[in-house]
């Protein structure tokens, strides 16, 4: 996959099609692969006449790790995909976020609001402005001896997840107690490209879609029914949601 050095991080990634371009953040723990290619997302929107570009968040996938909190702050992890986007000469581009990726999204709107298109918000509701991410308890459970070490249900999902994902557990341990900044609710009112909000229905980590659509002058909301924080991302429904959004957006 091809590189490039933002800083002190190299950033691995992957451009495939052509077409207008689409940016796909990952969520926590997850990678390009494992929340884009294997879900068959980039190959629906490179068959939708689409050019889709996913990136490894740094400490996460084949992109530099890092073990200082400070690293992983949300604002720094949205200044690596504009940096991606200078390094390809993209001047805007659609931006697909699912969860932590979707808290990037949103603050790559906010910063840097000439170079989003449309803005899809995947896999967080309302937590974008009253939660600061992920439960603290996801740190101590990828920092326990082992997973049979974990107690706590969500810090064992995660914790699994991430072995299964074959990640750098301390690097994701500094992530999650880096990357908890959150949005005023003046912050995400001043975000006036298009917005897509998709949370699965049976979601207990993204908090309401409705009431962070309610704050957004130009958000609409896409249930997607049935699935719950990690089966989401996969949806048909989600998949189509996005790709009607896409056609109809300005």
């Amino acid at each position: 996959m091809p590189r490039f050095q933002h800083g002190p991080v190299e950033i691995d990634y992957l451009d495939r099609g052509e077409g207008e371009p689409v940016v796909l953040i990952h969520g926590f723990a997850s990678t390009k692969e494992v929340n884009w290619v294997h879900p068959s997302w980039t190959r629906t929107l490179v068959d939708a006449g689409r050019r889709a570009i996913a990136l490894d968040n740094r400490g996460h996938g084949a992109s530099t790790k890092l073990y200082d909190p400070a690293q992983y702050d949300t604002r720094v992890m949205a200044e690596d995909v504009r940096a991606l986007l200078d390094h390809l000469a993209i001047e805007r581009a659609d931006v697909i976020g699912y969860s932590m990726g979707a808290r990037i999204t949103a603050l790559l709107a906010l910063t840097h609001p000439a170079r989003v298109r449309s803005a899809i918000i995947a896999g967080l509701g309302i937590h974008l402005v009253d939660g600061v991410g992920l439960p603290m308890e996801i740190a101590d459970a990828l920092e326990a001896p082992s997973l049979a070490h974990v107690e706590d249900p969500v810090g064992r999902m995660f914790r699994a997840f991430a072995e299964q994902t074959k990640s750098d557990l301390k690097a994701l341990a500094a992530c999650i107690r880096g990357s908890r900044q959150t949005l005023t609710r003046e912050q995400v009112a001043s975000i006036k490209c298009p917005v897509l909000i998709a949370v699965g229905t049976k979601d207990t980590v993204a908090g309401s879609a409705p009431e962070l659509a309610a704050l957004m002058p130009t958000a609409r909301v896409l249930d997607i029914p049935g699935r719950d924080h990690m089966l989401a991302v996969g949806d048909k429904v989600f998949k189509a949601g996005v790709l009607a959004f896409l056609k109809e957006r300005p």
